[in-house]
């Protein structure tokens, strides 16, 4: 009969995984982390394995030897002794047996001549009837009955416990025919010391293999990663517009297809981008060329409709509107072809700042003042404002916005100038219906108008546009919005001193009127 003393067993997990966001661990250090696991796993695996296989052994080996002696030792030393022996031969027999070589204790439980019991134990002050399990004394003492399939009454058994926290080997049988029964325990300290040692060895082998785990994963993530790294070192070049990069491409693997699809579409990819580019600078061309011609006829037309606008009193009344007609459409195409130029700039990239020391209130009140204005717009604005930038430029942002609100919004246009820290705000505020929340992401679109079914207004559909883009080489931005008291609201933001852009010039750079 095999018994194992009741324990609580089981592996210490621990409380809870986190998991962790993988977009905060790079790939390497994720690759490593599998190797690791894996090899942990896998070498935590094969130790348990070898540990309670050689436990099984080693345990299996020491109590079978013990019990073949104990056993053999129980036959001989027993046979000889009378029915009934007395205590000092019961002592001596079990001196005698555990005298052998296999180093374990005796005791031996006999009925004496007297009629009573006796014990006789090889070590006093270790072994008693006491340490031996009420379990194994009822199975040793059980009588079984005698059949094919059971030779003898009375059989062997064994059992491992603990005393005084070291392990021992409990064995027991009685002897057949009305002889003593018998009592053997074996220290099995050192086969536990045998164990520990095997312990200890197979968890620095766990640990050897997880370091050269480690040290695998770091050779392999080097391997496999180095052309992830280069590939995306590549990609990010790719993106800043260099589209010329190219990998070097070495070996038939999956990386080194993956470089070659890489290089594949980059090299589709910059022959496109040169297309486009020079389909872009051809219409650039087109636009720029076709606005300087349209330069000279108009120079003579604008004269020509001053003359018959100066004449337009003596002129027949049937013929007045018509006259009338062709001025307002001569400036309005005017306006068009000056904004068509700009425009062109803007995309060419040859737009330049000529910057100056601009007191931003004065410069909004020019503005209101050239155009006439005055009686329309509200003026927030405290003198002693001062910004390096284009005034030139700032006019045509102000005289686009401003005279927008005037023409789609409702008087009166309110204008307010504020600072914080280096940034200008000016804000220009109508008391109109405000904008339809579809117009909104459109207001800055080039030749967008609201109604479709005016689309012969006044306006060109780029003046919005052109102070955008003359916000932007400011390093500024303009955005739409309604006030939630009404109206439509836009928020010029400016840095109060562009220099730092490397745009800029000091003194004089014409590079063309710039008209709303």
């Amino acid at each position: 009969m095999t018994q194992e003393p009741g324990r609580a067993r089981g592996w210490a997990g621990a409380a809870g995984v986190t998991r962790l966001s993988m977009r905060w661990i790079s790939l390497r250090l994720r690759l490593m982390l599998v190797f690791a696991l894996v090899a942990l796993a896998a070498a935590v695996s094969a130790s348990a394995i070898a540990y309670w296989l050689n436990r099984d052994a080693v345990l299996t080996r020491t109590q079978d030897a013990a019990l073949d002696d104990f056993r053999k030792s129980l036959q001989d030393n027993t046979g000889s002794l009378p029915l009934a022996p007395t205590c000092q031969e019961l002592q001596a027999a079990a001196d005698r047996m555990a005298a052998t070589s296999q180093k374990y204790e005796v005791l031996l439980i006999g009925t004496s001549g007297a009629g009573g019991g006796c014990a006789a134990p090889s070590n006093r002050d270790l072994f008693s009837l006491k340490v031996v399990p009420a379990s194994l004394q009822a199975a040793v003492n059980r009588e079984r009955r005698v059949d094919d399939s059971n030779r003898y009454a009375y059989h062997l058994y064994w059992q491992r416990i603990t005393l005084d926290g070291k392990p021992y080997l409990v064995g027991g049988a009685k002897v057949i025919g009305g002889g003593p029964t018998g009592y053997l325990l074996k220290s099995l300290e050192n086969e536990r010391a045998d164990l520990n040692s095997l312990a200890w060895s197979l968890g620095i082998a766990t640990g050897l293999a997880l370091i050269g785990s480690a040290l695998l994963a770091q050779v392999a993530a080097s391997t496999v990663l180095r052309p992830v790294q280069r590939l995306g070192d590549a990609a990010r070049q790719l993106g800043e517009g260099k589209l010329d990069t190219r990998l070097q491409v070495s070996g038939t693997d999956e990386l080194a297809d993956l470089s070659r699809t890489f290089n594949r579409t980059a090299e589709s990819l910059e022959k496109r981008v040169e297309e486009l580019s020079a389909r872009e600078a051809s219409s650039r061309r087109f636009v720029a060329d076709m606005s300087h011609e349209l330069r000279t006829p108009l120079t003579a037309i604008t004269a020509v409709t001053e003359v018959l606008e100066d004449e337009a009193d003596n002129l027949d009344p049937m013929i007045a509107p018509a006259v009338q007609l062709v001025v307002s459409e001569t400036r309005r195409l005017n306006d068009l072809v000056e904004n068509l130029m700009e425009v062109t700039r803007f995309d060419a990239g040859t737009a330049r700042l000529v910057l100056d020391d601009v007191d931003v209130a004065d410069q909004v009140t020019a503005c209101i003042d050239a155009r006439a204005w005055l009686d329309a717009v509200e003026l927030d604005a405290e003198r002693g404002i001062v910004a390096l930038l284009d005034p030139r430029r700032l006019d045509v942002i102000l005289a686009n916005l401003i005279g927008n609100a005037l023409k789609h919004g409702g008087s009166p246009v309110r204008v307010s100038v504020r600072t914080l820290d280096d940034v200008l705000r000016i804000d220009v505020r109508d008391h109109g219906p405000g904008i339809p929340e579809e117009v909104l992401p459109h207001v800055f679109d080039r030749f967008y108008k609201a109604s479709a079914s005016r689309p012969r207004s006044e306006g060109s559909g780029l003046g919005l546009s052109i102070a955008l883009e003359n916000a932007h080489i400011h390093g500024g931005e303009i955005t739409a919005a309604n006030s939630p008291e009404g109206g439509a609201v836009f928020t010029l933001t400016l840095p109060r001193d562009v220099s730092g852009l490397g745009g800029g010039a000091q003194g004089d750079g014409d590079d063309g009127e710039n008209r709303k």
